[in-house]
């Protein structure tokens, strides 16, 4: 069980799964999340965390993503502060930064996975 005391920023239920109400967040990412938000010093709106492998985001792909590993979030932000939230995540190591900044769903996708495994990283990716 995760001691979610040390992430004061978070609650585990902005990460639970939306299709199975699973949280699998791992501490390490977590840890590299509370210090991001540290250092950003504004509220991070939670838009998508943990994902387990049958919700169907992750059902629909050939092999489930990075939300499914519990390493990755997704932040809701925008214009200039969204810049700011890359330009900090980068320094702190994250090493998957997806760019959502068009339309109404507006977010910015991290995760720390390492090279290898089916992910290539570092690595920055706009939405279509």
């Amino acid at each position: 069980m995760m001691d979610w005391t040390l992430y004061p920023n978070f609650s585990e239920d902005e990460f639970r799964c939306k299709h199975t109400g699973r949280c699998e967040m791992s501490p390490e990412f977590m840890a590299k999340l509370q210090r991001l938000r540290i250092a950003y010093g504004r509220p991070m709106t939670v838009t998508s965390g943990y994902r387990h492998p049958t919700h169907p985001i992750e059902a629909a792909k050939a092999r489930p993503g990075s939300h499914a590993t519990g390493r990755a979030v997704d932040i809701g932000v925008q214009g200039a502060d969204a810049l700011r939230l890359i330009v900090l995540a980068v320094g702190l190591g994250f090493s998957g930064i997806g760019v959502q900044q068009k339309g109404g769903g507006r977010f910015i996708h991290l995760d720390d996975l390492p090279d290898g495994g089916g992910f290539s990283r570092p690595m920055v990716w706009s939405y279509a």
